[in-house]
């Protein structure tokens, strides 16, 4: 069976991440080997490694395969970075990012989802994160700065939390818009108040929820 999956993930890279131009050898390889079935409930495993997102409960989603990667990719990760993640949700993108991270903090208003993401994670023998819920929005003060961060929800504006958080260097991937629609940023903290941004293209995310995102 697990030979199948195995299979399936080959297939996802080589059709799916390789062709829209997904080029980071570590991203690839993370993505080939996290298995995406186990963060869906098992009447999915079927859609797991197919191009589209898939619910995980909660009227949240896990996103497409090509996203994780795309959004994994622009935080350029080396290995050694301490890594934000904002919307545990499943823990699919978690787990991409414990994979390339040397350590990864993870925030979750929706409390059941991070208890079954926490047991996921567990079972699959990841021992670099730290889970905690919370309004996201807001950050987890406490371990910052962070090298990376990574909003898995589409904000209004980037919480200026997320910002203050950022190290120097560091690099915060979001997308940002509407409800409807949001692009896909990249900023990047180049001394204390300067900033750059670059856009990555369109894409749609549930709403981010919280004291600087959206009202529930």
């Amino acid at each position: 069976m697990e030979a199948d999956f195995s299979l399936a993930r080959e297939r996802m890279v080589k059709t799916q991440l390789i062709p829209r131009g997904i080029k980071d050898p570590d991203v690839l390889e993370a993505m080939k080997s996290v298995p995406r079935h186990l963060f869906v409930e098992e009447a999915l495993w079927g859609e797991a490694y197919n191009d589209h997102p898939l619910p995980i409960g909660e009227k949240q989603t896990i996103s497409q395969p090509y996203i994780v990667a795309l959004m994994t990719e622009a935080l350029e990760l080396s290995g050694n970075e301490k890594t934000l993640e904002i919307g545990t949700g499943s823990g699919y993108q978690t787990a991409i990012l414990a994979q390339l991270s040397r350590k990864v903090y993870t925030v979750e208003r929706i409390r059941p989802l991070m208890t079954a993401a926490r047991k996921t994670l567990a079972e699959l023998g990841y021992a670099n994160i730290l889970f905690k819920a919370f309004d996201g929005t807001l950050g987890w003060e406490e371990h910052a700065p962070y090298d990376a961060i990574i909003v898995a929800a589409g904000a209004p504006k980037i919480p200026e939390p997320l910002l203050e958080q950022l190290a120097l260097g560091g690099r915060l991937v979001i997308p940002v818009g509407n409800r409807f629609s949001q692009e896909l940023i990249r900023v990047t903290r180049k001394e204390k108040e300067v900033f750059t941004r670059k856009e990555f293209g369109g894409c749609r995310f549930v709403d981010l929820i919280g004291i600087h995102g959206w009202k529930s």
